[in-house]
């Protein structure tokens, strides 16, 4: 990395509450491993356009996130499948001369299959008026137990 005398680099960090995300869902027997994973997000109904990012599962919580947006929300998850929901919110201008979420901060639930390497989910997400629909690949990059606590 070479760095630039003159370059000037700043973040604004904001605190995560427990209200700022739904309450975490359950994980019973069968559910999805917690862990960090790598997300594939296609759009569905002949819409372009996707992104990959990392979403970190937790005990029923998600965050995670591209680089455009970050991802924060709850699921439950049991017997090979698993639901929940999330809000995804627009943290850099999506560079898309049309961007379906540029923003907007985004509800949007999923139900889908999982198993011990990852899942697929299909979603709805509300985006101002429009109701658009999408689908995900979840492959498990490192299980928490793995991760160090």
């Amino acid at each position: 990395m070479v760095e630039d005398a003159g370059s000037v680099f700043r973040a604004l960090m904001t605190p995560l509450g427990n209200d700022d995300v739904p309450p975490p869902g359950t994980v019973g027997d069968g559910g999805i491993v917690s862990g960090l994973y790598s997300i594939d997000i296609r759009m569905l109904d002949g819409l372009a356009g996707g992104h990959t990012g990392v979403m970190l599962l937790h005990d029923g919580r998600i965050l995670g996130g591209d680089a455009f947006f970050y991802y924060l929300g709850a699921y439950s998850s049991a017997n090979g499948s698993w639901k929940g929901e999330f809000v995804n919110q627009e943290h850099t201008p999506a560079k898309a001369e049309h961007p379906l979420f540029g923003g907007y901060e985004v509800g949007i639930g999923f139900s889908g299959r999982c198993d011990a390497n990852g899942a697929e989910m299909e979603a709805t997400a509300l985006a101002g008026k429009r109701s658009i629909r999408l689908a995900a690949t979840l492959k498990l990059i490192q299980p928490f137990a793995e991760l160090g606590r």
